[in-house]
């Protein structure tokens, strides 16, 4: 072997020690995701500050919903599901006989995103034909975006409540597929209803809770029968129901 081709071996394999180095290094440290994440942890920070003003009440419920919509109108499908690490969360998933597995999604360390954050977050899974079963909610906001399979999606404006029934008016009813959305709050939307029909479908939910802590009110679900009596207006008066029964009925 002559010096040229020596030098020429040389670099060849040097080169080839450092690529294959280097592709280890990012692999080890996850540098490839790290380049993606960047672009979800600032979409999150942005929900984060808006987060902040809505529980501080600087920024309205409904002024909240649109804001989020826009935001959620930016999101990079393919970028939110690596930064949840959505392939992992969700490999060996046991799904729920009845309505959905809720599943925490623990957001990885980056620059710009507070460790603890004012909005909470999950991921619902389910299987075709299980539900997210019609609800309410006090003292609370909402927003939920499809990031796998298909739903069928109904919301409805919470009008009036007694004791034992919640008139109710539909203001969406329709399909949702990877990447749309949809917002609740107090005052719009508040009753929802997530139907999956793909054969499996997962939905991401971030909450906002005790927009008003000094009413007392609790934030949980209230389950209601949105197939109840009609009324004039395209309005229904909806049964409250007991968790088991709103399972049976629509989970």
């Amino acid at each position: 072997m002559n010096e040229t081709t020596r030098r020429t071996f040389a670099k060849e394999t040097l080169g080839s020690l450092l690529t294959m180095s280097l592709l280890e290094t990012i692999f080890a440290e996850d540098l490839l995701a790290a380049e993606i994440k960047p672009i979800t942890a600032r979409w999150m920070a942005e929900v984060e500050a808006m987060s902040q003003e809505l529980k501080g009440k600087k920024l309205p419920q409904r002024v909240w919903q649109k804001q989020m919509e826009r935001l959620l109108n930016q999101v990079d499908l393919p970028d939110l599901l690596k930064f949840l690490d959505f392939d992992k969360l969700t490999r060996n998933i046991q799904f729920q006989e009845r309505g959905e597995r809720s599943v925490r999604a623990k957001f990885p360390e980056v620059e710009g995103l507070p460790k603890d954050l004012v909005f909470g977050h999950q991921i619902f899974a389910l299987r075709k034909g299980r539900s997210v079963v019609p609800h309410g909610h006090n003292n609370m906001a909402t927003s939920f975006i499809v990031l796998r399979g298909e739903f069928h999606g109904r919301h409805y404006d919470r009008l009036e409540d007694d004791r034992k029934t919640m008139i109710i008016k539909p203001t969406i009813d329709r399909q949702f597929g990877p990447g749309e959305y949809s917002t609740i709050s107090d005052h719009k939307n508040n009753v929802h209803w997530f139907k999956a029909t793909s054969e499996t479908a997962f939905i991401f939910n971030i909450h906002v809770l005790d927009l008003n802590a000094l009413s007392g009110v609790r934030n949980g679900r209230i389950y209601v029968d949105p197939n109840g009596e009609q009324l004039s207006g395209g309005r229904i008066r909806a049964r409250k129901l007991k968790t088991a029964e709103a399972f049976k009925l629509y989970g």
